[in-house]
């Protein structure tokens, strides 16, 4: 009797010691996977666009960062502890338009990013997700400037190629671009709602390593201002599905 009442004892004992180590582990070693949507906000200085836009008598694009449509996702690599990869593709525009002495005037800003994700969830925070890590991939950025007077018709369009003296001079359609590629820092918080919906707020600074410009096909352009491929702060929104464990 004395020995089943030490072998129970110990039991007892031993229990909670082994209960507490599977806590440890499952607060330490987080997995899951997940994809969603991600609203985001990016803040370009549009400084120089904006003294031209003006001059064209149009309204200023907006110097209070622009909204971007987009989606990711991600999972738990399981190789490394808390690690977990994914991708995130985001873009989005703003323009500027209206008629100023007979002419309808447009100016469209395009900006869009995507790449792969590289995030690190801090271990020692318990019930969110912390994560800092980083994107690597590919960004491009736009400005498309529009003046016409009426609409088209198949032949006027080519006739401007063909018989260029006998066509207006005053119909402008130009598209300058810039492709860059990019690293972008990030911090990111998930807080799971439940163990299939997550919301995520995070930010991010993107650096652009060109500063190169094309025109229309392809064609280089010099002159454009530095500001315009000057790195930039981002806001990053979501709501993710899948299978959280934090």
């Amino acid at each position: 009797m004395k020995k089943l009442l030490s072998i129970f004892l110990l039991f007892v004992l031993i229990k909670p010691s082994f209960a507490q180590e599977g806590e440890d582990v499952g607060w330490v070693a987080r997995f899951g996977l997940a994809g969603g949507f991600n609203p985001s906000f990016v803040f370009p200085n549009l400084d120089p666009i904006n003294v031209e836009v003006r001059k064209m008598g149009l309204s200023e694009l907006s110097s209070s960062g622009m909204f971007l449509w987009g989606g990711g996702g991600y999972a738990y690599i399981m190789l490394i502890d808390n690690l977990r990869l994914g991708g995130i593709g985001i873009g989005g525009s703003t323009n500027s338009k209206g008629v100023v002495n007979g002419y309808n005037r447009e100016v469209d800003y395009n900006f869009g990013l995507g790449g792969v994700t590289i995030e690190y969830t801090l271990p020692f925070i318990k019930y969110v997700a912390v994560s800092v890590g980083a994107i690597v991939g590919a960004g491009s950025q736009s400005i498309e400037i529009f003046q016409n007077k009426n609409d088209y018709t198949w032949g006027s369009i080519w006739g401007k190629v063909t018989n260029p003296g006998t066509t207006m001079h005053d119909d402008i359609n130009y598209k300058i671009s810039n492709t860059f590629f990019t690293v972008v820092p990030t911090l990111n918080l998930d807080v799971p709602i439940n163990r299939f919906v997550a919301l995520r707020l995070g930010g991010g600074y993107i650096f652009n390593f060109n500063d190169s410009w094309k025109v229309n096909n392809d064609r280089n352009i010099s002159g454009v201002f530095s500001e315009l491929t000057s790195n930039n702060f981002f806001i990053q929104t979501g709501i993710y599905f899948g299978f959280f464990a934090f």
